[in-house]
């Protein structure tokens, strides 16, 4: 179970990572490229953490789609983007993905 909260909490920063990255507008700006540096860092530390005892076939996809799942939803909601269907079926296949992954292991 600890893994998994490690996973949860690297897809968190994973988040935080996109967005900033985005809000940095091309590292232009101080505050969100700093944010975009020091998240990026820390949703490593906690994906490692979780790979201790977390197949990486899992961990690294589940990631992934995680953060995936968080930066269409925030960047439909926080920056405008748009969220048409071919986009939410694509998330939810990748979502679908992971979740197979999951089941197989």
């Amino acid at each position: 179970m600890t893994a998994w909260l490690f996973l949860v909490l690297a897809a968190g920063f994973e988040i935080v990572f996109a967005l900033a990255m985005k809000a940095s507008e091309g590292f232009s700006r101080l505050v969100p490229s700093l944010l975009t540096l020091v998240a990026g860092g820390i949703s490593v530390v906690f994906l490692t953490m979780a790979m201790k005892s977390m197949p990486i076939s899992l961990a690294y996809p589940a990631w992934t789609a995680m953060g995936t799942l968080g930066a269409v939803i925030l960047g439909a909601a926080l920056f405008g983007e748009p969220l048409g269907l071919g986009k939410i079926l694509a998330t939810a296949a990748l979502v679908g993905g992971v979740a197979g992954l999951q089941i197989s292991s």
